[in-house]
């Protein structure tokens, strides 16, 4: 089992950047492809991005791409969203979430952090 905790959401103007973290605990890091999942008010949780367990795959949702960035540092059981232009629409509460099991092309989480919020003002 992996406990997962979410930080650096915030508000930002659009067109801005914002670096989330998520601090994993608990078990082998390495042995977990980690993702990245928002939910909008009104809306269900949607996929953003994932990494593989050595950092070297990733996939990410179309509306991301070339904006955001997900990385991993297994020394420090650590993983990471850079979300660079942002726009009012990626306004959300942001969640970490960790699988062993999960294939990267259809990724779905086995364990969540509490999730942050970030908001995107135009």
């Amino acid at each position: 089992q992996v406990q997962l905790v979410e930080s650096g959401g915030g508000l930002v103007q659009a067109g801005g950047s914002l670096r989330l973290s998520c601090a994993a605990s608990g078990s082998i890091f390495s042995s977990y492809k980690m993702g990245w999942f928002r939910q909008a008010p009104g809306k269900e949780r949607e996929f953003v991005a994932a990494i593989s367990r050595s950092g070297i795959s990733t996939v990410y949702t179309d509306s991301v791409k070339g904006r955001f960035t997900i990385s991993r540092e297994n020394a420090k059981n650590m993983v990471y969203l850079q979300m660079n232009s942002l726009q009012p629409e990626d306004t959300a509460a942001y969640y970490c979430a960790a699988s062993q099991f999960a294939s990267l092309g259809s990724y779905s989480g086995e364990y969540w952090g509490q999730g942050t919020q970030v908001t995107v003002s135009s």
